[in-house]
C-alpha cells in the first residue's frame, strides 16, 4: 500500500529544492516557501479553487453548484468563475475565464492554507477569498459574466477543525513537485445572484471543497480527480480521489472522510467507458456510466453522468483539454474500522484533465 503517512513537522523543500519527505498527512504538517524552489519563477503553479454545490435531490428546488479559480502558473494567471445548473429541468453551466501575463509570484498567494486572504481585481472582476479563525469567504462580483449580465457572490464556508487530505509528490524531474490539500465537508451558506434569480446555499445541506495547490509541473500532463460530500445518515461524508499528479510511489491522495477523520485508501481507478489511454481525450463516452474500483476493495461506486463541463484551449505553447462531469454517486465506502457507508445518489464530480502549460 502506497501510504507514508507524514506526521513530523518539516520544511517541505530542501536546500536542492526536491521534497524531503515525499508522502501524505492528515493537515499541512509541511511548510512551503516559494523562495526555496529551484526551478524558474515561470515553472511554478499556485492555485486556490473552490467547489460549492446544492443538492436539492429530495426537494422540489433545482440542484446548482459554483466554482472559484484564483491562479498564478507562472507565465501566465487564470482567474475563473463558473455556474452550473444540474437538475433536474436545467443541465448547463457557463464559465468565464479572466487571464492576466506573467504573475510570477506578483499575487502574493500564501504559504499556508490557514492564513492570509487571496484577491485578483481588474476593471471586469474582482474575486476575494478571505480567510477568517473558522470561516472562508467567498466575495465575487463578475460583469459581463454572460449576455452583458453581473454575477455576484457572496458566501461563507464554515471550516471545523477536521482532518483533510495532504500530499507531497516529487515528479519525475528534477526540482519539480506537488504539493496540494482538499478541505473537505466545509459547510456552505450565502448567495449567488445572476440574471434576476438568487441562488442560496443552505449550510444544513450543501458542502464545499477547496482545493490548494502549490509546485512545480512538469509541462505535459494528464490527470483523474474526484470530489464531493453529503449528510449521510445524520454524518458528514466527503470523499477524494484521483491520480496523475506526479510520482505517487509515497503515497496517494485517495481518502475518505467521515465525521472529520480521514480513512485512507489505497488505489483508485476511474474507469470511463472507451477510455483506452492516459492520454486520449477523444474516444471516452464520457455520458455513460463510469466504474470507480479500488484495490483495497474500501470504494466501490459507479458514476452516473448529468452534465459534462468540456473545455478546449489551444494557445500552442498552453493547451488544455478537460472534461469536469458532474453526477450522482452509487456504491459503498469502507471506513478503517470496517464499517460500511451506502452511498446512494451523491451528486458530486470526477474529471479527466489533459494540459500542456
Amino acid at each position: 500500500m502506497r501510504s507514508h503517512e507524514v506526521t513530523t513537522s518539516q520544511l517541505l523543500l530542501g536546500r536542492d529544492g526536491e521534497i524531503v519527505e515525499p508522502g501524505w498527512a492528515k493537515s499541512q504538517v509541511w511548510q512551503y516557501k516559494r523562495d526555496m524552489i529551484k526551478a524558474p519563477k515561470f515553472r511554478i503553479k499556485e492555485w486556490d479553487y473552490y467547489m460549492i454545490i446544492h443538492d436539492a435531490k429530495d426537494s422540489d428546488d433545482e440542484s446548482f453548484a459554483a466554482a472559484f479559480t484564483i491562479s498564478d502558473d507562472g507565465y501566465l494567471g487564470l482567474q475563473s468563475v463558473s455556474l452550473l445548473h444540474l437538475g433536474p429541468k436545467d443541465l448547463s453551466e457557463h464559465t468565464e475565464t479572466v487571464l492576466n501575463l506573467f504573475p510570477m509570484g506578483k499575487m502574493h498567494m500564501p504559504e499556508n492554507s490557514s492564513v492570509g486572504d487571496v484577491e485578483f481585481k481588474n476593471d471586469r472582476l474582482h474575486l476575494l477569498y478571505k480567510k477568517d479563525e473558522n470561516t472562508r469567504h467567498i466575495k465575487c462580483a463578475f460583469k459581463n459574466f454572460k449576455d452583458g449580465k453581473m454575477l455576484k457572490a457572496d458566501i461563507v464556508l464554515d471550516q471545523p477543525n477536521i482532518d483533510t487530505m495532504v500530499i507531497a509528490t516529487p515528479w519525475n524531474k528534477k526540482h519539480a513537485f506537488y504539493y496540494n490539500q482538499k478541505i473537505n465537508c466545509m459547510k456552505a451558506s450565502g448567495t449567488i445572484t445572476y440574471d434576476g434569480k438568487i441562488y442560496t446555499f443552505d449550510k444544513e445541506r450543501d458542502y464545499a471543497t477547496l482545493d490548494w495547490g502549490r509546485g512545480v509541473w512538469t509541462y505535459d500532463n494528464t490527470w483523474y480527480w474526484g470530489n464531493g460530500n453529503a449528510r449521510i445518515d445524520g454524518h458528514d461524508f466527503g470523499f477524494n480521489i484521483g491520480y496523475g499528479f506526479g510520482n505517487t510511489s509515497a503515497a496517494t491522495e485517495n481518502v475518505i472522510i467521515y465525521d472529520g477523520i480521514v480513512h485512507k485508501l489505497d488505489d483508485i481507478t476511474i474507469e470511463i467507458p472507451g477510455d483506452v489511454s492516459l492520454y486520449d481525450m477523444v474516444s471516452p463516452r464520457y455520458m455513460e456510466d463510469w466504474k470507480i474500483t479500488s484495490s483495497d476493495k474500501r470504494f466501490e461506486m459507479t458514476f452516473h453522468p448529468i452534465l459534462d463541463r468540456a473545455a478546449k484551449l489551444d494557445y500552442k505553447v498552453i493547451e488544455s483539454d478537460q472534461h469536469q462531469v458532474f453526477g450522482r454517486m452509487n456504491g459503498k465506502a469502507i471506513l478503517d474500522d470496517g464499517k460500511v457507508i451506502e452511498v446512494n445518489d451523491l451528486l458530486c464530480f470526477i474529471e479527466k484533465v489533459h494540459n500542456k502549460y
